[in-house]
């Protein structure tokens, strides 16, 4: 897959999945923008997709 499909996945992914992420929303509100990031980042599944596709990128 090229540089701009890659792109496309990641901001469908993004679109579909984590703007309206009632996780991400709820552990923002309680612990602070860092707690959810880091919940995205390693425990949520789209997390991981985009994780790989970053690492595509490079």
């Amino acid at each position: 897959m090229d540089r701009k499909g890659i792109v496309v996945k990641v901001n469908e992914l993004l679109d579909t999945y984590c703007n309206e992420c009632l996780l991400k929303a709820h552990f923002r509100k309680e612990h602070g923008k860092r707690k959810a990031h880091r919940f995205c980042i390693e425990k949520c599944t789209v997390g991981e997709q985009l994780k790989q596709f970053g690492e595509q990128l490079k």
